[in-house]
């Protein structure tokens, strides 16, 4: 075997970060945004990756030329910012993990209670959803990073074949749609165009990469080459992944007027369009598409983000970088996988608390434009050795994060009370 064909076989962090931060809300997004404004907003889909490609890149740099965590570059920023960003960060986790446990459960019933339907099997959804916990707790509990690794795998090939052969199936007008790459915004389009830029491809998972570059057992610069071929493959996938969404929403709903219902049961409308049109058949293969996007989600969350917050709770006991306190098999980590699946159940069965839902709202919000504002500092000071300091690349990338992100944040928040 040549060299590159084995780094090629390395490859995996990098689509378990990517598949986690596409969920199915992303999905919606994306179809909502074509079927208002065609293949338009092409260019907003490529951007989107390329943004985040650039700032899990920046992740994977920082932690393989200094051998730390992510939260441990916070923890020593200097003049107080490390114990304010300390503080926020697990705050965040705490209440992040409670919302989206009970959304990233609910996203995976939706089209488990729709495909089980036509065979007498009709629970409602909160019980659909509270199988989905449990199942993905066990998986990350006794299989750690390696087996959900390789499911992930697994379900991305199931969403990459669903959504881009579907997108084949609608036959877009080619030309129609290259011409959606000059970037271009129309009128009322610029928060969709925000929304695909800044939305897609993960929000605190992206910080999670770090730690499967570590579970990966990647560990210093020499690494650097594959983790950056790992990190473009799995973007240019998602890249990919969420263009074909945006045909369909263009060649499928726009040309009809059809509007989707926001939230993940939008793709429970694209489902019946799809029957409707193509037959019952072409509508199952979809809603196994789905059904695979929500649990790589889900399991990428409850393996990655468990990681993150036993590197926060091994920082509050001193024993940073102890792999009895930090590995996936460690306490605070299982306790947080526990966190996401028991304590959210409460959330399927009662409306959400109004305070609760602002807290997430505001904390998410601030989270994206924290981590490329912080990589920016990290990226660019002596808490990296100077051979893999940003370029003027990645500092203009990650600069242009940071502005959009506290644009797309002022949003979000004003949209909380308004």
């Amino acid at each position: 075997m040549d060299e590159r064909a084995a780094k090629w076989r390395l490859l995996g962090p990098g689509l378990v970060v990517a598949a986690t931060g596409v969920g199915a809300g992303d999905l919606v997004a994306t179809l909502i945004a074509g079927a208002r404004y065609g293949d338009a907003l092409l260019w907003a889909a490529i951007a989107g990756a390329v943004v985040k490609l650039a700032m899990a890149e920046g992740v994977g740099r920082f932690t393989l030329a200094t051998g730390r965590t992510l939260y441990d570059g916070w923890r020593g920023l200097p003049g107080g910012f490390g114990r304010v960003a300390a503080a926020y960060f697990g705050l965040y986790l705490v209440i992040w993990g409670f919302v989206y446990g009970a959304a990233g459960m609910t996203a995976t019933a939706l089209p488990l209670a729709t495909l089980a339907a036509p065979l007498g099997l009709e629970p409602d959804l909160a019980a659909w959803a509270m199988l989905v916990g449990p199942l993905a707790a066990l998986i990350t509990w006794f299989g750690g990073y390696k087996m959900v690794e390789w499911i992930i795998g697994w379900l991305v090939a199931i969403m990459f074949v669903t959504v881009v052969g579907l997108a084949v199936l609608v036959a877009p007008d080619i030309g129609q749609t290259l011409r959606g790459l000059v970037p271009l915004v129309p009128e009322g389009a610029g928060v969709y165009a925000l929304g695909l830029i800044g939305g897609v491809g993960g929000t605190v998972t992206v910080a999670a990469y770090g730690y499967w570059i570590a579970a990966k057992g990647w560990t210093g610069p020499e690494w650097m080459e594959v983790m950056r071929l790992d990190n473009r493959v799995a973007y240019a996938a998602t890249g990919v992944f969420v263009v074909a969404m945006l045909i369909v929403g263009a060649e499928l709903l726009h040309a009809a007027g059809i509007a989707l219902e926001r939230g993940d049961r939008g793709l429970l409308d694209l489902g019946e369009v799809l029957s409707e049109r193509f037959g019952p058949a072409v509508a199952t293969v979809f809603l196994i598409g789905f059904l695979a996007t929500a649990f790589s989600s889900v399991l990428g969350v409850w393996q990655g983000v468990s990681l993150m917050f036993a590197d926060f709770y091994a920082h509050l006991l001193g024993r940073a970088g102890d792999p009895a306190v930090t590995g996936d098999r460690s306490l605070a980590a299982r306790a947080y996988m526990l966190w996401l699946t028991f304590p959210p159940m409460l959330l399927l069965m009662l409306d959400r608390p109004f305070a609760l839902i602002v807290a997430y709202g505001v904390l998410g919000a601030v989270f994206m434009p924290f981590l490329a504002g912080t990589l920016l500092w990290l990226l660019n000071s002596e808490a990296t050795p100077k051979p893999w300091r940003n370029g003027w690349v990645s500092n203009g990338l990650l600069a242009t994060a940071a502005l959009m992100f506290l644009v797309l944040a002022g949003i979000e928040v004003a949209g909380l009370f308004s």
